[in-house]
């Protein structure tokens, strides 16, 4: 009969793959982060009002006008990312650091005739790294009441035993691949097998074989040791195609049109073990580990909108739009299984290897558009004090196509969820002679209505520069850090490790005038 249903459904088994997707990989795309040029990176990106800097075009696309002459930078940054763990008590730290080239670009300015009230036209091309995924996080504790076997034996639940059994001349990864490709199975149906076939649980005999009830082979009680190696690379990229003009020199217009790109690969390894005493009869779980790497890639479109005045010679006001960004994303699973049982005398050890790469259907992400209000005052013209104030809604983020129901369910859950945020920005900056000194600080709102999921993020910056006449070197350093649950699995349990991140940054930049 399954293979009857398979020769019908094989036709559109593309439309019938389902995924486990979270609030969390929306947010990997609409939270932002500090990034770009030395400068910017020195005074916390507060540039809004200030312009003349290639990264402060993502803030206002009207600042590009305001560079007197052709401009281009090149940028590179030492990330540092510190991570701290306390989960049920038990703390644990990780470390980890990477070179990156994170930014080149460069600027025309045209100057028009002394006439022409429009008197300055400048296009500009940027490119940046907006995001950073290269981390590892590990954690690891006691779990005092529940098992990492739950998520399997849930998904199970309810399920014909028919679809965990491998029938005469049927593989796992047969299987495994024809449960992924019918409707109305996919995905859970998958991890019940992993579990099923991994021994973790087993079916109570039952006369009915649609109507099938399971039972854990781990040992119940409590005192589970959990640990999970998270390690994710990659990164969310950025080119910027800017137009700015200048109207008696009092009023900036620009624009941006913006090419986004993502590679982002993230892996994870979760195990448990226990010394529970075994069950009189059967099989009793002693340990598992299941590992699951995820592939996303894709790109995206959005576009900004600006305007800076100069109200006198030292006071500027910026106002900016940034759209939604409009990502296709693609995304694929490899999954494996690992476990160790006994009945008492005989230890078994099973791997659960599909060996099948899970190709999911082309899927969209809308994060939230964004404002953001300026304002910079010029000191004696060798300083300047600038402030950002952003608003974004995050609860306007969405997944699509929205008639898909298990999207239609999280975009619910994540309107309900997420707020309306806002982050200031605030930054300075001095000449002495051919050196400039800078500072800055942000604070940025959590996306989440109850923060504990995650919490505001705090960030300061310094920075210094060397002026040669044709051509600038600066240095800047970064950090900020905020908390946030991170959970073991999916689904199943909902007990979450207390993380605290904490991201150390150090940029150079290199720019010329020509």
């Amino acid at each position: 009969m399954r293979k009857i249903l398979y020769t019908i459904l094989i036709g559109s088994s593309l439309l019938s793959f389902s995924q486990e997707t979270t609030t969390q990989d929306a947010l990997r795309y609409a939270v932002d982060n500090l990034n770009g040029t030395a400068r910017f990176r020195g005074m916390s990106g507060a540039f809004g009002a200030v312009g003349g800097d290639l990264s402060a075009l993502n803030i206002n696309p009207a600042g590009s006008v305001i560079f007197t002459n052709n401009y281009a930078s090149i940028s590179g940054t030492n990330f540092n990312k510190y991570n701290k763990s306390n989960y049920f008590g038990t703390n644990t730290s990780e470390t980890y650091g990477t070179l990156d080239l994170n930014q080149i670009g460069a600027v025309l300015v045209f100057n028009a005739n002394e006439n022409n009230n429009w008197n300055k036209i400048a296009v500009a091309l940027n490119y940046e790294n907006t995001n950073n995924f290269d981390n590892n996080i590990f954690l690891s504790g006691i779990n005092p009441t529940n098992s990492v076997g739950n998520y399997f034996i849930n998904f199970a639940q309810g399920l014909p035993l028919e679809y965990l059994q491998l029938q005469s001349g049927e593989s796992i990864s047969s299987l495994y691949t024809y449960l992924g490709e019918t409707g109305g199975l996919g995905f859970p149906a998958q991890q019940a097998l992993l579990g099923y076939q991994g021994l973790l649980f087993e079916a109570f005999d039952d006369n009915d074989p649609n109507n099938v009830d399971y039972y854990t082979n781990i040992p119940t009680g409590g005192n589970y040791y959990q640990e999970n190696y998270i390690q994710t690379t990659g990164y969310n990229g950025k080119v910027t195609a800017n137009v700015a003009t200048s109207y008696k020199d009092k009023l900036y217009l620009g624009m941006n049109l913006n090419v986004h790109f993502t590679d982002y690969v993230k892996t994870t390894s979760l195990y448990e073990s226990n010394n529970n005493p075994l069950y009189a009869t059967g099989l009793t779980v002693e340990s598992l580990q299941f590992d699951n790497e995820v592939y996303t890639y894709g790109s995206g479109f959005s576009f900004n909108l600006g305007a800076i005045a100069k109200v006198t010679d030292d006071l500027r006001l910026g106002l900016a739009y940034e759209s939604p960004t409009w990502y296709t994303l693609n995304d694929e699973l490899i999954q494996r299984l690992y476990t160790s049982t006994t009945d008492g005398s005989t230890n078994f050890n099973s791997t659960i290897a599909p060996n099948v790469i899970n190709i999911y259907p082309t899927y969209k992400i809308q994060t939230p558009s964004k404002w953001t209000g300026s304002l910079a005052y010029i000191i004696n013209k060798k300083g300047l004090i600038s402030v950002d104030v952003t608003t974004k809604d995050y609860s306007s983020t969405k997944f699509r196509p929205t008639n898909d129901s298990f999207f239609r369910d999280l975009n619910r859950q994540m309107n309900q969820d997420l707020n309306n945020t806002i982050e200031y920005r605030i930054g300075g900056e001095y000449k002495i002679k051919q050196w400039s000194l800078r500072g800055g600080y942000r604070f940025e709102e959590s996306p989440y209505k109850v923060d504990y999921a995650m919490g505001d993020l705090t960030g300061y910056s310094g920075g210094i520069g060397y002026n040669f006449g044709e051509s600038k070197l600066d240095l800047s350093y970064s950090n900020d850090h905020r908390n946030y649950n991170q959970s073991l699995i999916s689904s199943g349990m909902n007990d979450t490790a207390r993380m605290r991140q904490i991201n150390n940054n150090v940029t150079v930049t290199y720019s010329i005038n020509f």
